[in-house]
């Protein structure tokens, strides 16, 4: 009977080989707690940031590369796992890919030349690591021929990340903004692809007697329309770009409509990932309007895509993958359903703030505080399960 006891006190306790088991264990903590910290440093304390990379650069580039893209990277190790049958990158190999990303995360707010160029190595090898790994298990399967291009999206969001830096520190304002927007839409593209994979499949395995379509050939369809436009801003076609970004964000939208919202409207595991899908969408378009010249702030189309996208769909994603990769229920609780109403409230507050109101300001500092207790709500919850084995294998 003590020995029984011992046995599940030792099972329930962390376990390093948990939480180096699958990449989105260390992945989803470190860009969950990165989406906490550096928001509480950008817009309560913007005075300690003083290194090459500062202010509003700094924020741009630690939003997309630092969180957004960390947490594709963790999901994609982890799906890539499934899709495969082998695992890309797991304990002490997955804990150095982690360790870059926190030596690039402490660099960039370091002040000097040195540091900044330590972390921008730390940060490129990060990406060009996962994308090799992601490419040595995908590229040895002849059944995964249509994930050939995500290890070459990673790359070219790698890529993006080190022509970024690279302008940063050359001082050069215009090709900057280019890197990151084909950063930007580089990502987009990653969520384009993984989402309208994984929607229609969450959906009709959580909904009984739902059906709906995979739409494959619309995404194929949408997915060069999104390759297309990062070519084309790169090239200076901004008229070309912008009807491509419309044809990518009008696919997204009739896919959505195709998928039934109205069916998972009790289902807020779904649901989040239905308006994080919608968002997206809309965000596309709206950066198809800001590269015809009809909306003058770039702000616009990066808040809408980031924010009201990607964080949303990241909210939805990092719950609904987690509780399945760890064994557990696919179910909402109170904390969960609270977190996605809050990181939508923070979205819907952010756009609210590139209004000319006299309110901007309460309107910023609102949004980082909803989104700060957001992502501070999933890590209570989800932490402790992330560090521990899988619930249905701890008394096997």
């Amino acid at each position: 009977m003590v020995e029984s006891s011992l046995a599940e006190k030792q099972a329930l306790a962390p376990q390093w080989a948990a939480f180096l088991s699958l990449g989105f264990r260390p992945l989803y903590v470190v860009g969950c707690t990165w989406a906490v910290v550096s928001i509480f440093l950008w817009i309560y304390t913007p005075q300690w940031l003083t290194g090459v990379l500062a202010g509003m650069l700094w924020h741009a580039h630690e939003m997309l590369w630092g969180f957004v893209a960390t947490i594709a990277v963790g999901f994609l190790f982890t799906a890539s796992a499934n899709w495969t049958g082998t695992n890309p990158l797991h304990g002490r190999p997955l804990g150095g890919l982690t360790l870059l990303w926190i030596f690039a995360r402490i660099g960039f707010l370091l002040p000097g030349a040195l540091a900044f160029s330590i972390a921008s190595l730390c940060e490129l090898l990060f990406f060009g690591i996962a994308a090799l790994a992601l490419g040595q298990v995908i590229y040895r399967k002849s059944s995964s021929q249509r994930n050939y291009g995500i290890p070459l999206l990673v790359l070219g969001l790698g890529v993006a990340d080190g022509l970024f830096l690279w302008f940063t520190q050359q001082g050069d304002y215009v090709w900057l903004m280019e890197s990151y927007r084909a950063g930007l839409l580089c990502m987009a593209v990653i969520a384009l692809l993984i989402a309208r994979r994984v929607i229609p499949f969450f959906a009709m395995r959580a909904v009984q007697g739902l059906s709906i379509p995979m739409l494959t050939g619309s995404g194929q369809w949408q997915l060069a329309a999104g390759i297309f436009a990062i070519a084309l801003l790169l090239a200076g076609w901004m008229t070309a770009a912008a009807i491509a970004l419309a044809i990518a964000g009008l696919l997204a939208l009739w896919q959505l409509f195709s998928w039934k919202p109205w069916a998972v409207r009790r289902v807020p595991i779904l649901w989040i990932l239905y308006v994080g899908y919608a968002g997206l969408g809309i965000g596309l378009l709206v950066a198809a309007a800001y590269s015809m010249g009809w909306i003058t702030r770039a702000a616009w189309p990066m808040h809408t895509i980031g924010v009201a996208g990607f964080s949303v769909l990241i909210i939805g994603m990092v719950t609904r993958t987690a509780l399945g990769h760890l064994g557990r229920p696919l179910r909402t609780d109170r904390s969960m359903v609270i977190a996605y109403v809050l990181v939508i409230t923070a979205a819907l507050l952010r756009i609210a703030a590139l209004l000319p109101t006299p309110y901007v300001l309460e309107l910023l500092h609102g949004s980082a505080a909803v989104w700060i207790l957001a992502f501070a709500l999933y890590l209570w919850r989800f932490f402790p399960m992330l560090i521990r084995p899988r619930a249905d294998q701890l008394f096997r």
